[in-house]
Protein backbone atom coordinates (compact mmCIF):
# COMPACT_ATOMS: atom_id res chain seq x y z
CA UNK A 1 0.00 0.00 0.00
CA UNK A 2 1.05 3.61 -0.97
CA UNK A 3 2.13 5.88 2.41
CA UNK A 4 0.38 8.86 2.12
CA UNK A 5 2.60 11.52 3.27
CA UNK A 6 4.96 14.51 1.74
CA UNK A 7 5.40 14.76 -2.01
CA UNK A 8 8.28 17.04 -3.17
CA UNK A 9 7.61 18.45 -6.23
CA UNK A 10 10.29 20.77 -8.24
CA UNK A 11 9.53 23.50 -10.26
CA UNK A 12 5.73 23.55 -8.58
CA UNK A 13 4.73 27.03 -9.03
CA UNK A 14 2.95 26.46 -12.83
CA UNK A 15 2.72 24.75 -15.69
CA UNK A 16 3.04 21.33 -15.72
CA UNK A 17 4.61 21.22 -12.10
CA UNK A 18 1.28 23.37 -10.60
CA UNK A 19 -0.67 20.31 -12.14
CA UNK A 20 1.26 17.64 -10.56
CA UNK A 21 1.10 19.22 -7.14
CA UNK A 22 -2.61 19.54 -7.69
CA UNK A 23 -2.83 16.16 -8.82
CA UNK A 24 -1.10 14.80 -5.49
CA UNK A 25 -3.00 16.59 -3.46
CA UNK A 26 -6.29 15.03 -5.03
CA UNK A 27 -4.86 11.66 -3.87
CA UNK A 28 -4.37 12.95 -0.12
CA UNK A 29 -0.64 13.98 -0.26
CA UNK A 30 0.62 16.77 1.78
CA UNK A 31 2.46 19.06 -1.07
CA UNK A 32 5.97 20.51 -0.36
CA UNK A 33 7.49 22.33 -3.57
CA UNK A 34 10.02 24.67 -4.86
CA UNK A 35 9.82 27.43 -6.71
CA UNK A 36 12.81 30.06 -8.34
CA UNK A 37 10.96 32.97 -8.82
CA UNK A 38 7.23 34.03 -9.27
CA UNK A 39 5.78 34.42 -5.81
CA UNK A 40 2.28 34.97 -6.97
CA UNK A 41 2.29 31.95 -9.01
CA UNK A 42 4.00 30.47 -6.06
CA UNK A 43 0.96 31.02 -3.84
CA UNK A 44 -1.63 30.44 -6.28
CA UNK A 45 -0.44 26.74 -6.33
CA UNK A 46 -0.63 26.69 -2.57
CA UNK A 47 -3.75 28.07 -2.61
CA UNK A 48 -5.15 25.38 -5.43
CA UNK A 49 -3.43 22.61 -3.06
CA UNK A 50 -4.75 23.78 -0.03
CA UNK A 51 -8.25 23.41 -1.57
CA UNK A 52 -8.20 19.71 -1.27
CA UNK A 53 -8.00 19.78 2.27
CA UNK A 54 -3.67 19.11 2.30
CA UNK A 55 -1.11 20.61 3.90
CA UNK A 56 1.08 22.59 1.82
CA UNK A 57 5.04 24.48 2.00
CA UNK A 58 6.44 26.41 -0.68
CA UNK A 59 9.79 26.77 -0.45
CA UNK A 60 12.32 29.30 -2.57
CA UNK A 61 15.01 27.38 -3.80
CA UNK A 62 17.12 26.83 -6.98
CA UNK A 63 17.82 23.53 -7.73
CA UNK A 64 20.71 24.32 -9.70
CA UNK A 65 22.49 24.50 -6.63
CA UNK A 66 23.17 21.66 -4.51
CA UNK A 67 23.07 24.06 -1.16
CA UNK A 68 20.09 24.79 -2.01
CA UNK A 69 18.69 21.58 -2.82
CA UNK A 70 19.97 20.21 0.50
CA UNK A 71 18.21 22.79 2.03
CA UNK A 72 15.01 22.47 0.63
CA UNK A 73 14.83 18.74 1.45
CA UNK A 74 15.45 19.61 4.88
CA UNK A 75 12.36 21.47 4.86
CA UNK A 76 10.69 19.24 3.22
CA UNK A 77 11.47 15.99 5.40
CA UNK A 78 10.80 18.27 8.54
CA UNK A 79 7.41 18.76 7.17
CA UNK A 80 7.00 15.14 6.64
CA UNK A 81 8.10 14.12 10.21
CA UNK A 82 11.44 12.71 8.71
CA UNK A 83 9.79 11.01 5.50
CA UNK A 84 9.23 11.94 2.01
CA UNK A 85 7.03 9.62 0.52
CA UNK A 86 7.12 10.88 -3.23
CA UNK A 87 9.87 12.84 -5.18
CA UNK A 88 8.74 14.86 -8.53
CA UNK A 89 11.84 15.86 -10.32
CA UNK A 90 9.90 18.45 -12.68
CA UNK A 91 11.79 21.30 -12.83
CA UNK A 92 13.63 22.37 -16.11
CA UNK A 93 15.08 25.03 -18.40
CA UNK A 94 15.16 25.42 -22.24
CA UNK A 95 17.96 27.43 -23.98
CA UNK A 96 17.55 26.40 -27.74
CA UNK A 97 19.29 26.78 -30.50
CA UNK A 98 21.32 25.53 -33.41
CA UNK A 99 24.54 24.04 -32.05
CA UNK A 100 26.90 25.96 -34.28
CA UNK A 101 25.76 28.83 -32.64
CA UNK A 102 25.18 27.36 -29.12
CA UNK A 103 27.14 29.26 -26.58
CA UNK A 104 29.12 26.85 -23.67
CA UNK A 105 26.90 28.99 -20.87
CA UNK A 106 22.95 27.60 -22.53
CA UNK A 107 24.40 24.19 -22.44
CA UNK A 108 25.57 25.03 -18.56
CA UNK A 109 22.19 26.77 -18.08
CA UNK A 110 20.55 23.40 -19.07
CA UNK A 111 22.78 20.30 -17.39
CA UNK A 112 22.82 22.83 -14.20
CA UNK A 113 19.30 22.58 -13.88
CA UNK A 114 17.72 19.94 -15.84
CA UNK A 115 20.32 16.82 -15.05
CA UNK A 116 22.53 18.26 -11.77
CA UNK A 117 18.97 19.15 -10.20
CA UNK A 118 17.85 15.79 -10.70
CA UNK A 119 21.05 14.71 -9.54
CA UNK A 120 21.03 16.06 -6.24
CA UNK A 121 17.43 15.85 -5.59
CA UNK A 122 17.53 11.89 -6.29
CA UNK A 123 20.47 11.91 -4.06
CA UNK A 124 18.98 13.35 -1.28
CA UNK A 125 15.93 12.31 -1.18
CA UNK A 126 16.62 8.10 -1.81
CA UNK A 127 18.86 8.39 1.51
CA UNK A 128 15.75 9.12 3.46
CA UNK A 129 13.86 6.64 1.17
CA UNK A 130 16.12 3.93 1.93
CA UNK A 131 15.95 4.57 5.64
CA UNK A 132 11.74 4.19 5.13
CA UNK A 133 11.98 1.28 3.08
CA UNK A 134 9.64 3.27 0.74
CA UNK A 135 9.16 5.85 -1.99
CA UNK A 136 8.30 6.85 -5.06
CA UNK A 137 10.56 9.03 -7.20
CA UNK A 138 9.12 10.36 -10.57
CA UNK A 139 11.85 12.31 -12.84
CA UNK A 140 10.56 14.66 -16.09
CA UNK A 141 12.53 13.63 -19.12
CA UNK A 142 10.93 14.97 -22.63
CA UNK A 143 9.74 13.33 -26.01
CA UNK A 144 12.59 15.04 -27.27
CA UNK A 145 15.31 12.80 -24.89
CA UNK A 146 13.54 9.81 -26.61
CA UNK A 147 13.60 10.85 -30.25
CA UNK A 148 16.05 14.08 -30.16
CA UNK A 149 14.57 17.72 -31.91
CA UNK A 150 16.99 20.08 -34.38
CA UNK A 151 17.94 22.95 -31.98
CA UNK A 152 17.63 21.44 -28.71
CA UNK A 153 20.77 19.31 -28.21
CA UNK A 154 21.42 20.83 -25.08
CA UNK A 155 18.04 20.02 -23.86
CA UNK A 156 17.88 16.75 -25.91
CA UNK A 157 21.04 15.85 -23.93
CA UNK A 158 20.06 17.02 -20.49
CA UNK A 159 16.64 14.99 -20.56
CA UNK A 160 17.96 11.87 -22.32
CA UNK A 161 20.70 11.50 -19.42
CA UNK A 162 17.62 11.62 -16.61
CA UNK A 163 16.50 8.42 -18.34
CA UNK A 164 19.81 7.28 -17.74
CA UNK A 165 19.82 8.12 -14.25
CA UNK A 166 16.33 6.86 -13.80
CA UNK A 167 17.09 3.83 -15.02
CA UNK A 168 20.24 3.17 -12.90
CA UNK A 169 18.32 4.38 -9.46
CA UNK A 170 16.00 1.88 -10.40
CA UNK A 171 18.65 -0.82 -10.15
CA UNK A 172 19.92 0.20 -6.96
CA UNK A 173 16.63 1.24 -5.08
CA UNK A 174 14.88 -2.11 -6.36
CA UNK A 175 15.81 -4.17 -3.41
CA UNK A 176 13.80 -1.80 -1.00
CA UNK A 177 11.13 -1.71 -3.31
CA UNK A 178 11.36 2.13 -4.16
CA UNK A 179 9.79 2.60 -7.24
CA UNK A 180 12.21 4.95 -9.90
CA UNK A 181 10.79 6.31 -13.10
CA UNK A 182 10.38 8.78 -15.23
CA UNK A 183 7.66 10.08 -17.44
CA UNK A 184 8.37 12.08 -20.73
CA UNK A 185 5.59 14.79 -22.18
CA UNK A 186 5.35 15.46 -25.54
CA UNK A 187 3.65 19.31 -26.21
CA UNK A 188 1.71 20.26 -23.69
CA UNK A 189 0.00 23.27 -23.53
CA UNK A 190 1.55 25.82 -21.03
CA UNK A 191 3.09 29.57 -21.18
CA UNK A 192 5.95 28.85 -23.54
CA UNK A 193 4.16 26.62 -26.24
CA UNK A 194 1.42 29.41 -25.74
CA UNK A 195 3.44 31.93 -27.61
CA UNK A 196 4.46 30.16 -30.16
CA UNK A 197 2.78 31.70 -33.33
CA UNK A 198 -0.13 30.22 -35.30
CA UNK A 199 2.21 28.29 -37.80
CA UNK A 200 4.24 27.11 -35.55
CA UNK A 201 1.88 25.73 -33.44
CA UNK A 202 -0.04 23.99 -36.52
CA UNK A 203 3.30 22.19 -37.68
CA UNK A 204 4.12 20.58 -34.27
CA UNK A 205 0.52 19.62 -34.09
CA UNK A 206 0.63 17.93 -37.61
CA UNK A 207 3.44 15.55 -36.03
CA UNK A 208 1.29 14.25 -33.60
CA UNK A 209 -0.62 11.03 -33.96
CA UNK A 210 -3.24 12.46 -32.31
CA UNK A 211 -3.68 15.57 -34.00
CA UNK A 212 -3.79 17.54 -30.44
CA UNK A 213 -1.56 19.14 -27.79
CA UNK A 214 -1.89 17.64 -24.54
CA UNK A 215 -3.10 19.05 -21.50
CA UNK A 216 -0.57 19.27 -18.07
CA UNK A 217 -3.21 17.70 -16.44
CA UNK A 218 -2.13 14.60 -19.06
CA UNK A 219 1.21 14.58 -17.28
CA UNK A 220 -0.19 15.05 -13.92
CA UNK A 221 -2.44 12.09 -14.31
CA UNK A 222 0.78 9.68 -15.39
CA UNK A 223 2.52 11.26 -11.96
CA UNK A 224 0.11 10.08 -9.92
CA UNK A 225 -0.21 7.03 -11.95
CA UNK A 226 3.19 5.76 -10.34
CA UNK A 227 2.78 7.86 -7.43
CA UNK A 228 0.14 4.93 -6.57
CA UNK A 229 -0.74 1.69 -5.37
CA UNK A 230 -0.99 1.31 -9.15
CA UNK A 231 2.52 1.88 -9.54
CA UNK A 232 3.83 -0.14 -6.82
CA UNK A 233 5.47 -2.77 -9.41
CA UNK A 234 6.93 -0.66 -12.42
CA UNK A 235 10.39 0.54 -12.19
CA UNK A 236 12.58 1.84 -14.56
CA UNK A 237 10.62 2.57 -17.32
CA UNK A 238 9.59 5.73 -18.96
CA UNK A 239 6.52 6.78 -19.95
CA UNK A 240 6.08 8.92 -22.80
CA UNK A 241 2.54 11.36 -22.84
CA UNK A 242 3.17 12.30 -26.04
CA UNK A 243 -0.31 11.64 -28.24
CA UNK A 244 2.33 9.40 -30.28
CA UNK A 245 4.99 11.26 -30.89
CA UNK A 246 7.58 9.07 -30.41
CA UNK A 247 6.08 5.85 -32.00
Amino acid sequence: MSERGVALVTGGSRGIGRAICIRLAEDGNDIVFNYRSGEEDAQETKRLCEEKKVRVLAVKADISKSVECDELIKKAAEFGDGKIAILVNNAGITRDGLLGRMKDEDLDAVLDVNLKGTFYMMRGVSKLMLRAKYGRIISLSSVVGVMGNAGQVNYAASKAAVIGMTKSLARELASRKICVNAVAPGMIATDMTNALSDAAKEKITSSIPFGEIGSPSDVANAVAFLAGDQGSYITGQVICVDGGMAI
